[in-house]
């Protein structure tokens, strides 16, 4: 019988650890298990002075602590209130970590009957909730979960700062996710239509956050994206992403797109990805590119290269390449990089 208790105490555990210790607030505790939209928006709904709502979903593999620090200390805990401050109590010393956290927490304050901020800790985090009400919510269904931050997302309303910020937050927050509804979500906020910040923080987040998944979408919309600085943007988050797959990509954007900027910041951004497709796609846009801009922003991406593959480069530029312009633009990087072997180029030539 004994052992039968304590079985059941085991396992009821990682649930417990789910929710994170919350200070200073007037915590009520409630099950949306018949489902989290209709119990939320009840919730929300009654609420005509400030609160907080915040439950624990499933985060994606790898994803990091993310808490509040002070500039003196790193604190484990986080004022929800008045600013997003490290809480005051003194630091605590606790068990490092050895694996990245599998549960974040999202937080929704809520005040006048409606969402105004949207964030995401993860769930070590202490949250000081300043006095207010605290509502935990367990039993959330982590789809369910996405299609509530999507309806957040979805009903932020005209772009102004503070309607960015939301939106933002809940993007921030679906991303997290662990369950792949996340990505149709994200997915959606690509589409035209929709407004153009959306547009481009769901491709951060699908290059940064979104592994296989989020590669696969990227390279699909970025010759399609109508607009010069979205596909910039998708080129970015391209570059972020840990898959292989995502420099191929971004070599066929700085091959073929039909902007010259486009083309010159996708060889900006091979650069951090290194190796030898990325250093052969740059000098191919030396040679091979009808637009001097291009070309010169090509000779700065070998700037950014590795010292051992960059600099070899760029020495060859300087000396056998016919274009003057881009001779120039190598042996400017090249200074500027206080490489031993710059230095003996230049050594060479004033020596002529």
């Amino acid at each position: 019988m004994k052992l039968r208790i304590l079985f059941i105490i085991l396992l009821a555990l990682p649930a417990a650890a789910q929710q994170p210790l919350i200070l200073n607030a007037r915590l009520d505790t409630r099950s949306v298990a018949a489902g989290l939209e209709r119990e939320f928006t009840a919730l929300v709904n009654s609420l005509a002075g400030p609160a907080w709502i915040g439950y624990a979903f499933a985060v994606v593999p790898g994803r990091g602590q993310s808490c509040c620090y002070s500039a003196e200390s790193c604190c484990r805990g986080c004022l929800l209130e008045g600013s997003d401050r490290a809480s005051p109590r003194a630091p605590q010393a606790g068990p490092v970590r050895l694996e990245a956290p599998s549960h974040h927490v999202a937080l929704f304050r809520v005040e006048s009957r409606a969402v105004g901020k949207i964030r995401t800790v993860s769930q070590e985090c202490e949250l000081d909730a300043g006095g207010l009400p605290f509502y935990w919510l367990t039993g959330v269904n982590p789809a369910e979960s996405v299609t509530l931050l999507a309806a957040q997302v979805s009903a932020a309303g005209p772009e102004d700062r503070e309607r960015s910020r939301l939106r933002e937050g809940a993007v921030a927050a679906l991303a997290a996710h662990a369950d792949p509804s996340a990505d149709g979500a994200l997915e959606k906020f690509l589409l035209t239509g929709q407004p153009a910040s959306l547009r481009e923080r769901a491709a951060f987040w699908l290059g940064s956050a979104r592994g296989r998944r989020g590669y696969e979408i990227l390279q699909r919309v970025v010759g399609e994206a109508p607009s010069d600085r979205l596909r910039e943007k998708i080129v970015f988050a391209l570059s972020v992403s840990r898959e292989p797959e995502a420099v191929n990509a971004m070599i066929a954007v700085a091959r073929s797109d039909k902007s010259a900027r486009v083309r010159g910041q996708a060889l900006f951004w091979l650069a951090s990805k290194a190796g030898k497709k990325a250093a052969e796609a740059i000098t191919e846009a030396i040679e091979n590119d009808p637009e001097l801009e291009v070309k010169k922003r090509a000779v700065f991406a070998l700037s950014r290269l590795p010292a051992d593959e960059g600099v070899p480069l760029l020495l060859q530029l300087a000396r056998t390449n016919p274009n003057p312009a881009v001779r120039k633009q190598a042996l400017f990087w090249l200074g500027q990089s206080k490489n031993p072997r710059a230095l003996a180029l230049f050594e060479e030539i004033l020596l002529r």
